[in-house]
């Protein structure tokens, strides 16, 4: 599906509709169609944030609208098909026809099958020299040869990855190492960049490596949301490179070779004891990079900088915080679990499944693209709650002026075992506000049958069991059982006892001498 919303804020950016469709994987034509459409209703970016994707594709391209959808021929079997004798473009387009007719698709005619064929000859067989536009594009990759750092406990290396990121233009460039090619490397690299760089270009090249792009085909491109995140922070937009073919960052390519040979090459013998010391190396070198002059031409890449950097993006005034994304399912206490700690979404939202958004100092819950909530992350102990009193139903927020340490004050002068049970009451639940009400209801009873009473009850139904419930006290109270001692029923039973007891006496047995 095309990422109408992306296209809108591409377009804000001043990316041209060529970039945008590479971005977008989507034709120039279907940009220039949204952002027509987007002009016709009056939308621009940053849209509402109350309307969802599928909200801003209904009112773009209402459901009435029919826009036929062509069968894109196969051209690498198109290709090796026409290598054979006697077969001719005219043959192959009356085959994709039929083939087309047989799976009910919609063919293009033969003029459109002819260009889009020479199109991929020229794709497939040319190589284009571009020539770049100071501040459009900055190429990254990770270094092939990597550095080491000496571990100081058992003297063994450990290896250090080295990041590259260059700009086309200028060919100024930016190197770091890192211990790990993860997500959070990954995303600080890029931010340790811009840093160094003082600006952000309006588009980042990259590799289709796993921490930056989730699905790349022929049809579409799916980022990583993190790294997505990031792209939007800093107003840029990503385009990975197509699957196996470098020469799309060909400078890239070069500048690794050149700072593989010119930096690492230059350390290799030197012993780094940390990887802040090796990172300090690695910037002596990049210096002495950047500021070695041309061979062909004037000037060095420092100095041609100094040129590109007036045609970079400004940096945001807050820099990017790296998120990680997980799904989580509501549970019928309303919260969600993130780290072992818990946080109340909306209960409207029970069972369904939300995306939760974590950095270090929020969590933010969304569902279909909206956020819904958010909450200070929790740290310290296992199982803290993090409960916001709007998102509870109407009859548990009648409970939350209440707390624990109220209800054992309250029940600590009626006696010990209604403190007890109160206690009983707040820990049998995962979340305790839902032991609130148990609470009140039992404390309530002192006012209908009095303090006395219901101490007594309580202490008569912890004979009984330890895992009291209201209603047992509650029936111990209506019955008056409560009432009852142990004497009480001593006395009851010798009572019976005197009762059904033999009155005749010993003469009435006497046998008569007759």
């Amino acid at each position: 599906m095309t990422n109408y919303r992306e296209i809108l804020r591409l377009d804000s950016l001043g990316i041209n509709k060529v970039n945008i469709a590479a971005s977008c994987s989507c034709s120039r034509n279907t940009v220039a169609n949204v952002l027509q459409k987007a002009k016709e209703n009056n939308l621009s970016y940053p849209l509402p944030d109350e309307l969802s994707d599928k909200q801003l594709s209904e009112i773009l391209f209402p459901p009435s609208e029919f826009k036929p959808t062509y069968k894109m021929p196969d051209y690498d079997y198109v290709h090796r098909e026409m290598a054979k004798s006697g077969v001719t473009l005219t043959l192959l387009w009356l085959e994709y026809c039929d083939a087309c007719r047989e799976s009910g698709e919609i063919p293009y005619q033969s003029t459109q099958f002819n260009k889009y064929y020479n199109d991929y000859l020229k794709v497939t067989n040319a190589t284009m020299h571009i020539n770049h536009k100071p501040g459009e594009i900055l190429q990254i990759d990770w270094a092939g040869d990597v550095a080491h750092v000496i571990n100081t406990d058992t003297g063994e290396l450990i290896s250090a990855y080295v990041f590259v990121s260059s700009l086309p233009y200028s060919g100024y460039s930016y190197v770091e190492a890192f211990f790990s090619m993860e997500q959070e490397s990954w995303i600080n690299a890029h931010v340790n960049a811009f840093k160094y760089y003082g600006g952000i270009t309006r588009i980042i090249q990259c590799d289709n490596l796993k921490t930056g792009v989730d699905k790349h085909t022929r049809n579409e491109v799916i980022l990583n949301k993190s790294y997505q995140e990031m792209a939007e922070h800093y107003g840029t937009a990503i385009i990975p490179c197509r699957v196996r073919k470098p020469k799309d960052k060909a400078h890239a390519e070069g500048t690794v070779g050149i700072i593989s040979t010119y930096i690492l090459a230059a350390i290799r013998n030197q012993q780094f004891l940390s990887l802040t010391e090796l990172n300090e190396s690695i910037k002596e070198r990049l210096e002495i990079f950047n500021n070695k002059p041309f061979q062909k031409k004037e000037g060095s890449r420092f100095t041609a900088f100094t040129e590109e950097k007036l045609f970079l993006l400004p940096l945001p005034q807050r820099q990017f915080e790296l998120s990680k994304w997980k799904i989580a399912t509501v549970g019928p206490n309303y919260h969600i679990s993130v780290d072992n700690q818990n946080y109340s979404v909306p209960y409207e939202y029970i069972k369904h499944k939300v995306d939760v958004r974590i950095t270090k100092n929020v969590i933010e819950v969304f569902f279909d693209g909206n956020r819904i909530c958010s909450h200070p992350r929790l740290y310290g102990r296992f199982g803290q709650y993090s409960t916001v009193e709007s998102h509870m139903p109407s009859n548990h927020q009648k409970y939350v002026s209440w707390n624990a340490e109220r209800f054992i004050k309250w029940a600590e002068k009626i006696g010990v075992n209604t403190t007890f049970i109160i206690r009983f009451f707040l820990n049998r639940y995962k979340v305790e506000q839902q032991g609130y009400k148990s609470c009140m209801a039992l404390l309530k009873l002192a006012d209908k049958y009095s303090v006395e009473r219901l101490e007594a009850a309580c202490t008569k139904v912890l004979t009984y069991t330890l895992t009291p419930e209201y209603k047992n006290i509650q029936l111990l109270l209506q019955t008056g059982q409560d009432k009852i001692t142990e004497s009480d029923i001593a006395t009851a039973q010798s009572s019976d006892t005197e009762h059904f007891s033999f009155t005749r006496g010993a003469d009435y047995y006497k046998r008569s001498d007759d």
